[in-house]
């Protein structure tokens, strides 16, 4: 029997609305079929949807379930910050200090400070050097000489991240990316932003090999890129990114190192509000 469930589509790491990445979350969604999970998220054809659960594990506020139009992932950070603000919008109330999401990818601590969200970086899946044979790969998807990429790593969260940096931001802002090239797999580049202009440190871009898109604002990526810069002595400890500028949009991502742990946050809008039947 069809249900309908409370909704919203947020907009996640800009202070104005359609400027930064949205995301569709449904709410209460317990007994929503994965094949209904499924199915919706390839009819919303955002980059990805999230359902909202109940917990499972004893310490957690909530569970969140992410798709995106062909997959599920064990964890996601622009969904993370955006279910998380729908849930509190629901009047969700933490245990503790700081509000502990369970997903795929385990607990993940979240932090809310005035209308900022940031959560804690998960684990790596997979880090180390990149392979040479997969480092030519990326070159070609990027268009770029191989010699163009500065350093790069291993940095996979979840979705399968793999990541280089390019010496500046208009070297990084002029690729036109190969899709069919990347062979699947998901590039992270970061190159830094110098010069009078500057509004953040670095400029970020992420190419999807699996799916073939540019996504606008990428909080997987953030993380792990920070996990890979800031220990190398590549980033400081406490920096900003932007993300989204070649697609028109104008993402921006808090990274801060406090002790062992990496925060990456950003700001959350809400865009529409509503129910929806499945």
């Amino acid at each position: 029997m069809p249900q309908t469930l409370k909704f919203q589509q947020v907009d996640v790491f800009s202070s104005a609305a359609t400027e930064g990445n949205p995301l569709a979350v449904v709410s209460a969604a317990d007994d929503v079929t994965d094949a209904q999970m499924a199915a919706f998220a390839r009819w919303t054809n955002l980059s990805e949807t999230t359902f909202l659960l109940r917990p499972t594990h004893p310490d957690a506020d909530y569970r969140v379930r992410i798709f995106t139009t062909t997959r599920e992932l064990p964890f996601a950070g622009h969904p993370t910050l955006g279910s998380c603000f729908v849930w509190l919008d629901n009047g969700g109330v933490a245990k503790g200090d700081e509000i502990v999401q369970e997903c795929g990818a385990g607990l993940v601590r979240i932090r809310r400070n005035g209308s900022r969200l940031a959560f804690s970086a998960p684990p790596l899946m997979r880090s180390g050097p990149v392979e040479d044979g997969v480092l030519h790969t990326i070159a070609a998807g990027l268009r770029v000489p191989v010699e163009k990429i500065v350093a790069s790593q291993w940095a996979d969260n979840g979705p399968g991240w793999v990541a280089v940096m390019l010496a500046n931001r208009d070297e990084l802002l002029a690729i036109r990316p190969d899709y069919p090239a990347f062979k699947g797999l998901n590039v992270g580049a970061i190159a830094p932003w110098t010069g009078h202009d500057a509004e953040a440190d670095f400029e970020v871009r992420a190419f999807t090999g699996d799916l073939g898109a540019e996504d606008p604002v990428t909080g997987s990526l953030n993380a792990s890129l920070a996990q890979w810069l800031i220990p190398a002595g590549l980033a400081p400890s406490r920096y900003t990114a932007r993300q989204g500028t070649a697609m028109g949009h104008c993402g921006r991502i808090n990274v801060e190192q406090i002790s062992e742990r990496i925060w990456v946050g950003g700001d959350v809008q809400r865009c529409v509000a509503g129910t929806v039947t499945l």
